[in-house]
């Protein structure tokens, strides 16, 4: 997303894409620093294959900078301090499939950016596909078309991080809200697709914000389900207080004009 002009060597602001020899190349591929069997709603997904379990990897590195980000010690991680295990794109499969017998669907890549080593999606991904099983891919959407065209033959769900819809909030991030509301606009012509919005006091809570971002996601399809979830004092903003919830339900009533499947997290 950042286009980043990298010399020689280094590695961009995400801490993966790296200039080996004028090659942008994933210095993670297949670099795993967590895997779990986890709940589909964990993602969080409600209408894809509700009660199901996926097997969820991550790596390290983020294209963001958010001050609340939970996952931290993995998304701040380089390849020089992120403790990993090297899961080739069959070892990985042949592991979802061992997984089935305790009611594994496929893979969902998570955690971290998992878009930032795009590649690695891509080619897990087909051999998941031949194995008859699905994909899932959770993303703040901050990457380019190209990047998304690479894995979207393959990818059957994406849970898509909308922050928030001012330019200002994306800004803050180290981000781009354009960038965003493109990937949406494609993922959601060929997956299915669902939204979280993350809502922090003083920051994109304002129901007009919330007014203006439902009513963008419903032009594009008001059946796509928008997760709006709580607040929680982490990392640089841990001098904040947690969400109102009765801001939270406010909002979502506010959202559920505009959309079929609003969904209440964290409260």
């Amino acid at each position: 997303m950042h286009h980043c002009r990298i010399k020689n060597g280094k590695t961009g602001r995400c801490r993966v894409r790296k200039n080996a020899d004028g090659k942008n190349t994933p210095v993670n591929y297949g670099l795993v620093t967590s895997v779990a069997l986890d709940p589909i709603e964990k993602k969080p997904l409600v209408s894809f294959h509700p009660g199901s379990k996926i097997l969820s990897v991550g790596s390290f590195g983020c294209n963001l900078n958010c001050p609340f980000c939970q996952n931290a010690s993995i998304a701040a991680a380089s390849v020089e301090n992120a403790v990993t295990e090297f899961y080739s794109p069959v070892k990985l499969a042949e592991l979802a499939e061992k997984t089935k017998k305790h009611g594994n669907i496929g893979v969902a890549y998570t955690y971290n950016e998992p878009m930032i080593g795009y590649e690695y999606i891509r080619d897990t991904a087909a051999e998941i596909k031949r194995r008859g099983m699905v994909n899932v891919v959770v993303t703040n959407g901050s990457v380019t078309p190209a990047a998304l065209n690479a894995v979207l033959p393959y990818v059957d769900a994406y849970n898509i991080d909308l922050k928030a819809f001012t330019a200002s909030f994306y800004e803050k991030v180290g981000g781009d809200i354009k960038t965003v509301l493109k990937f949406i606009e494609i993922a959601a012509k060929n997956a299915h697709v669902e939204l979280t919005t993350l809502i922090i006091p003083d920051e994109n809570d304002s129901p007009a914000e919330i007014q203006e971002l439902s009513a963008w996601v419903a032009s594009v399809n008001r059946g796509i389900p928008l997760h709006i979830t709580r607040f929680f004092p982490c990392g640089k903003m841990s001098d904040k207080t947690p969400t109102d919830i009765r801001v939270m339900r406010r909002l979502a009533g506010i959202a559920r004009q505009n959309l079929d499947t609003v969904i209440l997290g964290n409260i």
